[in-house]
């Protein structure tokens, strides 16, 4: 068993791979608004936690949002620390190699690190709730011309907001040296 490191302390968000590095903030921000479903990184007493989760990109406010249950691990875990790190992701072809440790896959990922809180205003959590079914099931409507959001639909859940503090983007394309 190989003996623990330690990691120079570095930018957060920095791609220790530099080929494969996307610094394209344009090319992040679509790939966040694109991107099918995300997995959010938490902590409680040392221990880290992950949870796969569908999410929304906003643009405007530079922030990712979702709902859980207002209890469970993620509600818990937010409540005593509000540092997240969250990942989306995508695979692409695989790719042969004369080896096994020459084996590859094509990917893109965004990973982001901010600080998540709950929404205790009915109207924020409403807009949120709003970006995710214009997402997810954007023939359902949207805005005026959708189905309103019952009080009763937008307190349920926990709705989140992650303000993003940082952000990384790496791809990995076979056929390109360049993102």
């Amino acid at each position: 068993m190989s003996e623990a490191r330690e990691v120079p302390q570095e930018a957060i968000n920095r791609v220790r791979r530099r080929e494969r590095a996307v610094e394209d903030e344009e090319w992040i921000r679509g790939f966040l608004r694109e991107a099918r479903y995300g997995v959010v990184a938490t902590e409680c007493d040392g221990q880290p936690f992950v949870n796969p989760l569908l999410f929304a990109y906003d643009e405007e406010s530079n922030a990712l949002y979702f709902h859980t249950s207002r209890e469970g691990r993620i509600c818990g875990n937010i409540g005593g620390n509000a540092r997240v790190c969250f990942c989306a992701s995508e695979m692409g072809r695989l790719v042969p190699g004369a080896a096994a440790c020459a084996l590859d896959v094509e990917y893109g990922s965004v990973v982001v690190f901010g600080r998540a809180e709950v929404l205790d205003d009915a109207a924020e959590a409403a807009k949120a709730l709003r970006l995710l079914v214009e997402k997810y099931f954007p023939e359902m409507g949207s805005g005026a011309g959708g189905p309103a959001m019952k009080s009763a639909e937008v307190a349920r859940p926990a709705v989140y907001r992650v303000r993003i503090e940082a952000w990384s983007g790496k791809r990995n394309a076979a056929d390109s040296e360049a993102p």
